[in-house]
């Protein structure tokens, strides 16, 4: 079975269960890309563990916890740092602008594949400068530029239930709506970012920060691959197809 295959025989099945087919289709409405989402919200875990555990006490995907620690820092709260937090926000801000302006010029399916490239890049930076015992810093602004760029592609494609990051809307809607595909994404999203904080954490704190990164590393490669690949399938199916 060739790599392409056997990828494919995993990630269509589980689209297919998040987002069922429309009556009469044969795929998810939204291809792989649902799973793919769902290894993003692993990852937003997995960073946030490294950065609230390793780098001091400040988030990198969940911004709202940043704003709060923001207030704490400056009501005089030792163990937080405001120039920490502020540093995230800047650097989560400018990420999140210059993806909303690529994706204005070239639209947010065609940006998604190269703006986690770029992500897998800026986190691959963060994990160099760890092994070379940088400051945290440079650290927390590379992580946060990464999640910046995440965030406002994720917001562009607007998949229903899947934002990669933000869960108390999830839980919510998982609470308060009967059962069915949609509070099945939000259990799934809730579950990704708990599994992900969880091996972040078991990571950083048995083997160190490096370990943790190297994941989200070679995750977020994952999800670039295998969107590339399915939008050359695409291309070629639509080539292929009636004329």
């Amino acid at each position: 079975m060739t790599p392409t295959r056997r990828r494919r025989e995993i990630l269509l099945p589980l689209a297919a269960l998040l987002f069922p087919p429309e009556p009469g289709g044969t795929r998810s409405p939204h291809g792989v890309l649902a799973p793919l989402l769902i290894v993003l919200t692993f990852v937003s875990g997995v960073v946030d563990a490294v950065s609230y555990l390793g780098l001091g006490h400040v988030f990198e995907a969940n911004m709202t916890g940043n704003v709060v620690f923001l207030g704490f820092a400056l009501a005089g709260d030792r163990s937080l740092s405001a120039p920490d937090s502020l540093l995230a926000l800047g650097a989560f801000l400018a990420g999140a602008a210059a993806a909303g302006r690529l994706r204005r010029a070239s639209g947010a399916a065609r940006m998604f594949a190269p703006l986690v490239g770029v992500q897998t890049l800026l986190v691959g930076g963060a994990l160099a400068l760890s092994t070379a015992g940088g400051g945290p810093s440079g650290m927390i602004a590379l992580l946060a530029l990464g999640m910046g760029l995440q965030n406002a592609v994720v917001h562009r494609l607007s998949v229903p239930d899947l934002t990669t990051t933000v869960v108390t809307r999830a839980l919510t809607g998982l609470a308060a709506d009967p059962w069915g595909p949609a509070p099945l994404r939000r259990l799934v999203t809730v579950v990704a970012l708990l599994l992900g904080a969880l091996a972040g954490a078991l990571l950083t704190l048995r083997h160190g920060a490096e370990w943790a990164l190297a994941l989200a590393v070679a995750l977020l490669a994952c999800v670039v691959v295998a969107q590339a690949r399915e939008r050359v399938e695409n291309a070629e199916g639509a080539a292929g197809g009636p004329g």
